[in-house]
């Protein structure tokens, strides 16, 4: 699924088509509808209608033009289509992308309370704990299979673990921890559905590290692991938004495996 540091947001950005190879082509004899760019002006005309005092009045200044008519053909779909396949993804791991819908992206989203987005695995790629502070997750997996986890809060913080194979969803509540993961040496790809058209995203270790290195070593109870002697050179290692991860997982399908002590990246 913002920032989504889900990933960080790129405010705006050049359509520019990125290929990715878990992406498949459209059969023979099919032709896809044309591709729609990415506006370069999202946050400008999604800020001209956060203050519309309604959601018609929303609508209306998304899909009409100066003389008040509907939009239609290309410039109708400009405003209606997220193209993902134009989503030019301004960091990557190297598990994989992933690629948010936001308003701030797709500015069709202010007259709405929802966002989403789409993961590439590669092989052995993990998205990394995060949470949704503002949001409920919808994932269903579209290719391959995955793992997932999430863990509540206090009086119930036990890891709820569950295999996901081709078109099966499951939910990751509000604020919940979670992670999926890739255990198989093919792509894996899934799309997931927020009830938020902002719903956030937090990285757990990463920030967690922003605290003080005193604060970091009360917290772990581990300071011989992580200390303040050595926490700047582990945070070198922070991996971003999916790290390519589980030591066996690489072994098996025949990857390299990061080298004793580092956070794989």
């Amino acid at each position: 699924m913002y920032s989504v540091a889900l990933a960080a947001f790129a405010l705006a950005m050049q359509a520019q088509a990125v290929p990715f190879e878990g992406r498949a082509a459209p059969p023979p004899g099919v032709t896809s509808p044309a591709p729609v760019a990415l506006p370069t002006n999202a946050v400008e005309i999604a800020s001209s209608v956060i203050t519309a005092p309604t959601n018609v009045d929303k609508l209306k200044a998304l899909l009409t033009n100066s003389s008040g008519d509907v939009l239609t053909g290309d410039a109708l779909r400009a405003v209606t289509v997220m193209d993902y396949n134009a989503y030019n993804q301004p960091a990557a791991g190297t598990g994989g992308s992933i690629l948010v819908g936001s308003p701030d992206i797709f500015p069709f989203l202010e007259a709405f309370d929802i966002s989403g987005g789409v993961c590439f695995f590669k092989p052995c790629g993990l998205n990394i704990p995060h949470l949704h502070p503002r949001g409920d997750e919808f994932l269903v997996v579209t290719e391959g299979q995955i793992e997932v986890g999430f863990v509540m809060e206090n009086n119930f913080a036990t890891e709820i673990h569950s295999q996901l194979g081709l078109f099966q969803s499951t939910v990751f509540p509000k604020a919940a921890m979670h992670y999926e993961f890739n255990p198989t040496c093919n792509n894996a790809t899934f799309a997931a559905a927020l009830n938020n058209k902002d719903a956030g995203r937090s990285d757990l270790i990463t920030n967690f590290l922003k605290f003080p290195d005193s604060i970091v070593n009360v917290s772990m109870a581990r300071p011989i692991t992580i200390g303040g002697d050595n926490i700047d050179e582990w945070r070198q290692f922070l991996p971003v938004n999916l790290a390519a991860g589980v030591d066996t997982c690489l072994q098996a399908c025949g990857l390299s495996v990061p080298t004793a002590g580092a956070i794989p990246s």
